[in-house]
């Protein structure tokens, strides 16, 4: 089973909790890291602010932040492959690229404001799980060493990879189809339930 450990800092996080946490476990596998760790915060914007402050030098709340701890224990990354050229690994410093964690490795803590995410949801007019769905794939791949304020490359890669797995998982969260080929609930019969004998 995929390590996700979820705290809430906040009373209004705990409605978005346990779908947040399944998401997180069906986005680690889809991105191949079932066997890591991943730790995920909920906080209100008072709580990102603060660390938005102390960490970044920015005096103002955002929607999400990414520490990872794959940045300090040296993992290598994943050198972009080139057509006709095979990947290659190369060290932490070097060019930008995903990062290749161990089975086993904590990736680091996501810490989502859903003060912040759910403003940016009704600007956007989406649910607001979606929008947080959205803010977990986004600080996964800084975990990752996705970085978009490096470069428009780097931000191009960063967003296409992003609506990638946004959808993968959105794909995922929907109901399956009935037996009948759509996805209308069905009608239920007026039988009684329980053993007929």
């Amino acid at each position: 089973m995929v390590a996700v450990a979820l705290r809430c800092e906040t009373g209004r996080g705990r409605p978005y909790a346990t779908g947040l946490r399944a998401d997180a476990r069906r986005l680690m596998t889809l991105v191949g890291l079932a066997a890591c760790e991943l730790s995920i915060v909920i906080a209100d914007d008072g709580f990102v602010h603060a660390l938005n402050r102390t960490f970044r030098g920015k005096d103002r709340p955002t929607d999400v932040l990414s520490f990872s701890q794959l940045e300090q224990a040296h993992e290598v990354r994943v050198e972009e492959a080139r057509p006709g050229r095979r990947r290659a690994l190369v060290g932490w410093r070097a060019q930008a690229g995903p990062l290749v964690p161990a089975a086993g490795t904590a990736l680091g803590d996501v810490v989502i404001s859903v003060d912040t995410a759910r403003r940016q949801a009704r600007r956007l007019g989406v649910a607001s799980a979606a929008r947080m769905r959205t803010l977990l794939v986004h600080g996964l791949l800084h975990l990752l060493g996705y970085d978009h304020e490096r470069s428009p490359a780097d931000a191009r890669r960063m967003f296409a990879r992003e609506r990638e797995l946004a959808a993968a998982l959105k794909r995922r969260t929907k109901p399956a189809p009935s037996a009948r080929g759509d996805s209308r609930p069905r009608k239920r019969s007026k039988a009684p339930t329980g053993s007929q004998i």
